[in-house]
Order: C-alpha cells, then structure tokens, then sequence
C-alpha cells in the first residue's frame, strides 16, 4: 500500500509485507522544483485549487506507475480539496493512522501506550 498525505508538504509511506517504511518521495524532482512543492499548501496557493488538483493527479499517477502499489490511499489535511480522487485511490481516514500505528506498535512487542488523554484507540484490547 502506498499512502500519500496532502498537507503542508507531501507525506508518503510505503508499506509492504507489512513493514512501513516512511519516504520523502515529495522531495523528488518534479517540474522546476520537487513533489511536494506542486501538491503540497505551497502549491496550492502558488497555482490556485483547479491547477493544483492537475498537478495531484500527475504526480499520483506518476508515482503509482513507479511503484505499482496494489492499493493507494490518499489523505492528509488537504485532500478534501479534490474533487474526485485520482485513478486507482481511496480516501484514507485519519483516525485509523492512529490505530494502524497502536496496531503496530503492539505488534512489535511493546507495551500498550499510555491512557492519558485519549492516546488509546477505541476497543483498545
């Protein structure tokens, strides 16, 4: 699965066999700059939203012929600003990055994470 995150720059994971392994793909070179400075907020208020949601599409789609991953999820606090998502991608939710984290950091054999202030997920076992 390779997730990309639309926020104030571009966040990417990649997650195979079930090991994540974090990237920067948005500081690869794009265009006259990187990724992350075309779909990223600079992008966004550079460019304007219609421009901005061309320049999503390319490089999703750009990135999804590189890696080929089997699913793509796309979130992130600006992915609400498209239209339609591109080809082949789902919306991701933000409260299962919290969970998938818990998840994996349980897996791992570490202990559960601390209760204060809601850092536990709901139907926490």
């Amino acid at each position: 699965m390779l997730f990309l995150g639309l926020g104030t720059g571009l966040g990417s994971t990649l997650i195979v066999n079930g090991i994540v392994e974090s990237m920067e793909l948005g500081h690869l070179p794009y265009k006259k700059a990187t990724f992350e400075d075309y779909v990223g907020s600079r992008g966004l208020e550079r460019y304007g939203k219609k421009q901005w949601r061309k320049y999503v599409a390319d490089v999703v789609a750009r990135l999804i012929a590189a890696l080929e991953p089997e699913d793509v999820v796309l979130g992130g606090g600006n992915v609400h600003k498209l239209k339609e998502l591109p080809p082949g991608c789902r919306e991701g939710d933000q409260a299962n990055a919290f969970i998938g984290g818990f998840r994996l950091w349980q897996e791992a054999g570490n202990h559960k994470p601390s209760t204060a202030k809601g850092a536990r997920p709901p139907n926490w076992t």
